[in-house]
């Protein structure tokens, strides 16, 4: 990848925008970025980091944390790299979520962080790849370049400090910089899932074995063994209760048995006893169910004469029908006899009628011939009045033309006298924009100082109470010390007493080999588990962590406050005399000015403002003249014209008839007369609809009276004949008359009810009595038993088998209970070889993960020093080239002292001695160049593990002061060799020598107002 231009608007100390186009540094440069401490040479590097990842290069601060403080409020903050892939160009624009000032109105709102992302195609258009959204344009860089911004951050940016922190870091310190660099972090998450795995596979274990004790103490048992043997001792006990309890069961079933047959009877006798007395009280309902089976007979007969009674009644509803229906029909026809006798007074005035439209029609064919005539008079009238109002018009026109250059010359004697106002107002303008850029640019540096200041008493605080917790965490982490030690004391002492207890009288101590134990350890006290131990060791680690923290955090604080208290004494001095005034004087002396500066201002755009508006006056002025003179030429033209039209229209109007005096009234008379004939017209035609309909309705009517007359016949005489039908039926059925037959008659659902009660009645008595005849014979030849003896006698026979089912229930479930606690020690002893089987993998795993065997080497350790390795060889390289043969960089593989980490340990060979040192030993310079070599292999390394990406581009910000002469030129050298191999390096320092050495530049100029960007070419 490859730089083209970066453009930085209100970024970091840049508080305009701020262009530098990398085009003109050459196609592959070494140049030097230079400025003093603040200007913003690391800017640059955050910038390009930013726009590409969102993200700066040391990753210390985010992108809303990069507005310049000096950047105006209508300013947006935001950054735009323009870079080169292999044959691409792509365009990418970020703005950070920052506070701007509203649109519309006062205050500030808060803008959302964006990005846009464009590919630019040969012609220089624009293609959009990504519209807004932040992460997409993430995402895309790292697909377009194969990098995320750490691998970025390794391969392109080398910051400060980092690598020399990285060469003089010991194993552990270098094992953290190196998982940060290469992102290792997987192998250590192995290390720590091992670990786990194998402690919860150990807590399995220690929980299996509480678990098997737990199963001895519930069975009361104390090991297999006695659980065996209780087992064989209870089974020939279990056998002979079963024997026991399987008698005392038969003898309990047949005293049941004669029990149960006892109870039988007597309650045979008393449900024979019941069925007498259901019998009495069916003897005693006889006769009603006798009274309710006559009902019924008479009911059935009633029935069968329902029908033609039915009958009778319908032909009756009939004939009333048809008798109201010849009534109805008798009306209507006097009703149209009456109608049609109406409509034949009517059609003798038809000859009136079409008289009357005759004249009508010939009235009308007069008038129309007038029309012509009549619409010429019109069109001069309307052309005499349109000619009459114009006339007005340009009257009331010319009047008011007058008026508005009388009022025009008024105003540009009014308006002169005010530009000559207006100018002496505008003068001082120049002086006072002088006046008011200076006294905002001190407000500006005042507001800073007095912030400033306010950090530095906050940070004074914050270092009070960051002393107060220093001292609190001390104290907490030698409590846990303390207590610490104290386990671990206690635990030994428990080791020594429990050593002690296994030995015997001339056995050798495994501590001191002695044999005579004259006084053995003992402990009153349980000694604590590993759980314990481990727990208060993390406890006192985790305490001495915060501990260590809270100094670093102290140290940090005092550095800021010296840095705080640099930047304001340079503030202070930048102010001089104005530091000496209070906030409020100043900003009343800006408001003051600021005043007169827009009220100079405000003159100046009224004078140009006046200037244009005597332009306007003096043209509006000519304007009305002309359109004065049109419009008095206009009126003399309508005045003549009016006179012609006049006099042909009192021609036209003399050859007129005296009652028509406008072609609108013949027009609506016309109307008038067409209305009166198509009314007569449509009167005639009704008159004769009306009188044919007449004709019919009444001819139609009389054939309905004769069809009425008819059904009534009818209707009559099937009435009669079914009266007398039923009259003889009803004779033949012996009812004595109508009310009886209607007394006896039933609904359907009475009569099967009445059924139901005869069938229910007669159901249940032969039923009743059935029941009695077959409890009689079953209680005839039998011998009765006595319920209460053969109650008492199972009353004991069932105590006895309850002692002896008792006696059984806690035999059988004792071996119950035995069985299943064996099952259960069978179980965990499956469990407990399967969790050797695992801890055997897991555990030797872990250990080994973890650096616990061997040479104490972790498997991220083993890793890095993989990877560093690759690093040294590629670093000794141009190590070796920079210090003309003499140090190469190794990696110490002998095993540290103690429990100390090692594995990543860094050794110079000094060719000069023949001897391998460690790296602290070299100069500061030495040290320079190791560093660098470092850096720069690293580059290599990371960029050759990304997939073989290239990259053309390489910054390095790091100082090049501690070197001399020599060991400089052989450095520049280096970074010569890279720009030759087709790399663009950009070297940031502000060492004197790299100016001399390096002809291109960009040179940052640090002013009061933000800094500034210059490129330098040779």
């Amino acid at each position: 990848m490859r730089p083209l231009s970066l453009t930085m608007v209100a970024f970091g100390p840049f508080a305009g925008k701020q262009v530098i186009d990398f085009e003109t540094l050459g196609k592959n440069p070494l140049f030097l970025i230079n400025g003093p401490t603040g200007a913003g040479k690391t800017t640059i590097l955050d910038a390009i980091c930013f726009a590409l990842y969102g993200k700066t290069t040391g990753d210390e601060r985010e992108g809303s944390q990069m507005r310049c403080d000096l950047a105006a409020d209508n300013l947006l903050t935001e950054v735009s790299f323009k870079f080169e892939l292999g044959e691409q160009h792509f365009h990418i624009r970020r703005v950070p979520e920052q506070q701007r000032a509203k649109k519309n109105g006062d205050g500030f709102t808060t803008q959302k962080s964006e990005a846009q992302l464009y590919k630019l195609e040969a012609d220089g258009t624009e293609v959009p790849l990504v519209a807004a959204k932040v992460s997409d344009a993430t995402a895309k860089i790292e697909e377009f370049t194969g990098l995320d911004v750490d691998q970025f951050r390794q391969v392109m940016v080398l910051p400060q400090g980092k690598f020399r922190e990285l060469l003089m870091a010991d194993s552990k310190e270098r094992e953290k910089i190196f998982s940060q660099l290469f992102q290792t972090h997987i192998y250590r998450k192995i290390e720590e899932k091992l670990k786990q795995q194998a402690a919860g596979i150990r807590k399995d274990v220690e929980a299996m074995r509480n678990r098997r004790d737990g199963i001895f103490q519930g069975a009361d048992v104390v090991s297999e063994q006695a659980l065996v043997d209780e087992q064989t001792q209870l089974q020939p006990q279990l056998v002979a209760a079963e024997e026991l309890k399987a008698e005392s069961e038969q003898q309990v079933l047949a005293c049941n048995q004669k029990l149960d047959k006892a109870l039988q009877q007597q309650a045979d006798l008393n449900k024979l006893n019941q069925l007498k007395a259901v019998s009495a009280e069916l003897l005693s309902q006889q006769p009603h169910i006798e009274q309710q089976q006559q009902t019924l007979q008479l009911a059935k007969r009633a029935q069968l004469l329902h029908p033609l009674h039915q009958s009778v009644n319908a032909r009756q509803a009939e004939f009333a029908q048809s008798k109201s229906a010849l009534i109805a029909k008798q009306q209507q026809e006097q009703q149209t006899a009456k109608a049609l006798a109406d409509s034949e007074t009517n059609v003798s005035q038809l000859p009136v009628i079409e008289g009357q439209i005759l004249a009508a029609q010939q009235q009308l064919k007069q008038r129309q011939d007038l029309i012509p005539q009549l619409t010429e008079i019109d069109g001069l009238v309307a052309k005499l009045a349109q000619k009459e109002q114009a006339m007005q018009h340009s009257e009331q026109q010319g009047k008011g033309l007058k008026q508005q250059a009388e009022a025009l010359s008024e105003q540009k004697r009014a308006a002169q006298n005010q530009l000559d106002g207006l100018k002496a107002q505008a003068a001082p303008l120049l002086s006072l924009q002088q006046q008011l850029n200076d006294t905002k640019q001190h407000l500006s540096i005042y507001q800073q100082w007095q912030s400033l200041n306010n950090e530095i008493a906050n940070n004074l605080t914050k270092l009070q109470q960051a002393k107060r917790n220093g001292a609190e965490l001390n104290q907490q982490h030698q409590a846990l010390k303390t207590a610490s030690e104290t386990l671990q004391f206690k635990w030994h002492s428990g080791q020594a007493a429990i050593l002690a207890a296994k030995l015997n009288p001339g056995d050798a101590c495994p501590v001191c080999g002695s044999l005579e134990h004259p006084n053995l350890a003992s402990s009153h006290e349980t000694p604590p588990t590993d759980e314990a131990r481990e727990q208060a060791q993390n406890a006192e680690a985790e305490a001495f962590a915060k501990l260590n923290q809270a100094r670093n955090d102290y140290r940090l604080l005092q550095q800021n406050v010296s840095n705080l208290e640099l930047r304001a004494n340079e503030l202070q001095l930048q102010l001089a005399d104005v530091a000496t005034i209070s906030f409020e004087e100043l900003s009343a002396n800006l408001a003051q000015i600021s005043q007169q500066f827009n009220d100079a201002e405000k003159a100046q755009q009224q004078q140009a403002e006046q200037d244009s508006q005597l332009v306007n006056m003096q043209q509006q002025e000519q304007t009305l003249t002309q359109q004065l003179e049109q419009v008095r030429e206009q009126y003399a033209g309508l005045k003549e014209q009016m006179a012609s039209d006049k006099g042909q229209l009192q021609q036209l109007k003399a050859n007129l008839p005296d009652d028509i005096t406008s072609a609108e009234e013949l027009n609506q008379e016309a109307v008038r007369l067409k209305q009166s004939i198509e009314a007569e017209q449509s009167k005639l035609q009704n008159l004769r609809t009306e009188h044919a309909n007449a004709q019919q309705n009444h001819a139609a009517v009389k054939e309905a009276l004769k069809a009425a007359q008819q059904t009534q016949v009818t209707a009559e005489q099937l009435f009669e004949q079914a009266q007398a039908e039923f009259n003889t039926q009803l004779h033949q059925s012996q009812f004595v008359d109508l009310p009886a037959y209607e007394a006896a008659l039933l609904d359907s659902a009475s009569q099967t009810q009445l059924e139901l009660v005869i069938k229910d009645f007669e159901q249940r008595k032969i039923s009743n009595q059935a029941n009695i005849e077959q409890l009689d014979a079953q209680l005839a030849d039998i011998e009765l038993l006595d319920v209460d003896k053969l109650s008492q006698d199972k009353a004991e026979i069932s105590a006895k088998a309850t002692l002896v089912l008792d006696q059984w229930q806690k035999l059988s479930a004792r071996v119950q209970q035995l069985a299943q606690t064996q099952h259960q020690l069978t179980e965990l002893n499956t469990q407990a070889k399967q969790l050797e089987s695992q801890y055997a993998v897991v555990g030797t795993l872990s250990d080994i993960a973890n650096g616990q065997t061997g040479n104490k080497i972790s498997l991220q350790r083993f890793v890095l020093s993989v990877l560093l390795d690759d690093v040294l060889l590629a670093a000794s390289q141009r190590l070796q080239l920079m210090s003309k043969g003499r140090y190469r960089l190794l990696r110490k593989e002998d095993r540290a002292k103690g429990n100390k980490a090692s594995g990543l340990e860094l050794e110079v060979e000094d060719a000069y001695t023949a001897k391998v040192r460690a790296v602290a030993t070299l100069s500061g310079g030495e040290s320079f160049m190791a560093a660098l070599s470092m850096a720069l292999g690293l580059s290599d390394v990371v960029q050759a593990y990304a997939g073989g990406i290239r990259l053309d581009t390489l910054f390095i910000d790091e100082g090049f002061g501690s070197l001399d002469q020599d060991s400089l030129e052989l450095a520049i050298r280096t970074l010569m060799d890279l720009q030759s191999a087709g790399r663009m390096v950009g070297v940031i320092s502000h060492v004197t020598e790299m100016k001399e050495q390096i002809g291109s530049r960009i040179d940052l100029k640090k002013t009061a107002m933000g800094s500034e960007i210059n490129i330098v070419l040779p």
